[in-house]
């Protein structure tokens, strides 16, 4: 698990006086940034290698502006050319949102999807939310591999 601290900004508070609901994906891309690291370790966007291809968000608490919150981020799935994130937002020991994002290997000179280098898919698996199952596939879910992608 990755744990990066948020500390929000009056600008992301609403009308209704918490944190607006567009804001969780932007700080749950926040929380992201050590596993863009993994695939590109100078975040330099010439050599960027991922793509965002699914995104899901789900509210269950209110998020406010007092309090530093925290994302976790975890590695769900890693398929051949894609993985996916399982993230959660806490603030005052409560978990507020979660959701879950796929992001492709893909590289933008060529313009087509590419294998997760082995050296990321080694380091991915050390913020695995489950274990490897006993299946040994790549996941943290049911065993689902997404076609290949």
């Amino acid at each position: 698990m990755i744990c990066t601290a948020v500390v929000p900004r009056v600008s992301e508070t609403d009308g209704a006086g918490h944190i607006n609901n567009t804001v969780a994906p932007i700080w749950f891309e926040a929380g992201r940034r050590e596993i863009f690291r993994v695939l590109t370790p100078d975040l330099s966007f010439s050599d960027w290698r991922v793509a965002l291809v699914n995104m899901s968000v789900d509210y269950y608490d209110q998020l406010y502006f007092a309090e530093e919150a925290e994302v976790r981020t975890w590695i769900e799935r890693i398929g051949t050319k894609s993985f996916t994130l399982y993230e959660e937002i806490w603030q005052s020991e409560r978990r507020c949102v979660t959701g879950m994002a796929t992001y492709v290997c893909y590289d933008y000179r060529v313009g087509a999807s590419i294998p997760i280098p082995t050296s990321c898919r080694t380091a991915f698996r050390a913020h695995f939310k489950q274990a490897v199952g006993a299946s040994g596939l790549e996941t943290a879910g049911d065993g689902a591999t997404n076609g290949g992608i």
